[in-house]
């Protein structure tokens, strides 16, 4: 009677459907169970849709709930693999395996933005829109079969083909973060000046000149005012990095 039922289930499908259902299984590693979720995690808030009780139906609060599903999972898995680690270095850690640039790369790993539904062009999304996506994913799948499959598929997805402890400790997530805790270990002035430079192109750029105990040490060009003082302190990085790794 199971098969009968789980036939018939398949058979009702919508082409379309069938299509997602068959990517979504791929992607997972096992049989999603109900498909209106998955549907939700992959749902832009520009689509404007609401439920019968008038709440907004996209991936924002599944968003939420993959977030917090994916930093327990993280934890538990440092916990059990770094023991001599103390809470400062787990926390690093863990800020590092879930960093946005990260889950970015995983959501464009699995080409997630393929099935996003949307009234706004793919193109016009920020690069955040892969990491956001996979964090609903997560969510979905937590609301859909549980924990244990949610743990399955952070495991096999994430831990075992992107988490690698040795080299996660010496990766750097932030150069800014990096080089003001220098400036203040070090008692050093430190200022970023921000200013618009379009250049000649006319593209919209912020220009940022990176300055300690009054000098000028680095200088960068970027769309936005966060890449533009993160490159700078990254080239801040590598022109003092002498001093701030003998720290």
């Amino acid at each position: 009677m199971k098969n009968i039922i789980q036939k018939l289930f398949k058979n009702s499908r919508s082409n379309e459907d069938g299509i997602f259902f068959t990517a979504l299984e791929k992607i997972l590693g096992f049989k999603p169970s109900n498909i209106t979720i998955y549907k939700k995690a992959f749902t832009h808030r520009s689509s404007n849709k609401l439920d019968s009780k008038g709440n907004a139906i996209n991936y924002e609060r599944l968003e939420f709930l993959g977030d917090a599903m994916l930093s327990a999972v993280i934890a538990a898995h440092l916990f059990s693999k770094a023991p001599a680690g103390d809470e400062g270095y787990l926390t690093k850690m863990r800020s590092k395996i879930v960093s946005r640039e990260h889950l970015n790369e995983l959501g464009r790993d699995f080409n997630l933005i393929e099935f996003i539904e949307s009234k706004v062009p793919t193109t016009h999304f920020g690069e955040n829109i892969h990491g956001n996506v996979f964090e609903a994913l997560i969510g979905a799948i937590y609301l859909d079969l549980g924990y244990d499959y949610c743990e399955k598929f952070i495991q096999t997805r994430v831990i075992l083909p992107y988490v690698d402890i040795a080299k996660l400790e010496g990766k750097v997530i932030s150069y800014k973060s990096l080089v003001i805790e220098w400036c203040q270990k070090e008692k050093k002035s430190f200022h970023y000046d921000v200013f618009e430079d379009n250049g000649i192109t006319g593209e919209r750029l912020f220009g940022v000149k990176l300055s300690i105990d009054n000098k000028v040490i680095a200088k960068a060009r970027a769309t936005s005012k966060k890449k533009a003082e993160e490159k700078a302190s990254q080239r801040t990085y590598f022109a003092l990095q002498n001093k701030i790794d003998s720290k």
